[in-house]
């Protein structure tokens, strides 16, 4: 399964594409779209439209794994994130790729084993885990990266609804 991590911005988007198979993840690819400053939100937010859609047609993702918003002290730069998830969402809709959400809390439980991990212990698990010689830059594709990684652990995991295990069908009596 090819699972694409995005890291919803204005400014930046990290992307993060990975295949998981058998409980095993490969790094594809990582980067970033990004936008340029002074320019009005809805040309930003239209670039973002053109840019994401092109990304999805040249990597062809199953699923994709798309941070949910967390507003901290700054609801200004939030709501303009908001706005850049939303185009995301609606181009990954416009393509067909079934969308999952995970909060930070989320990722960092799947990667690091502690939702309350720092964000360098989340670097380092997404570098070992995908066997990357360097910790991944920019951060906004770390953070994609972590996040479809994120999925890619919750949707091979035994205790996803359609892929429970059934003892029944190793008893030994």
């Amino acid at each position: 399964m090819r699972i694409l991590g995005i890291d919803p911005g204005v400014a930046t988007i990290g992307f993060g594409m990975v295949e998981a198979e058998r409980g095993r993840q490969r790094l594809l690819q990582y980067g970033v779209i990004t936008t340029p400053a002074g320019i009005p939100l809805s040309s930003r937010l239209w670039q973002i439209s053109q840019d994401m859609s092109s990304l999805l047609s040249q990597l062809k993702p199953d699923e994709a794994a798309v941070e949910e918003l967390f507003f901290d002290k700054n609801i200004t730069t939030g709501i303009a994130v908001a706005h850049g998830r939303g185009v995301i969402l609606l181009e990954l809709e416009r393509a067909g790729v079934p969308v999952y959400e995970y909060t930070p809390m989320q990722v960092k439980q799947a990667v690091v084993g502690y939702g309350k991990a720092e964000k360098r212990q989340v670097m380092l698990m997404t570098q070992r885990l995908l066997k990357m010689q360097k910790i991944p830059r920019p951060d906004d594709a770390a953070d994609a990266l972590a996040l479809a990684l994120c999925h890619a652990r919750s949707a091979t995991s035994l205790l996803n609804t359609d892929r429970v295990f059934d003892p029944r069908k190793y008893d030994t009596r």
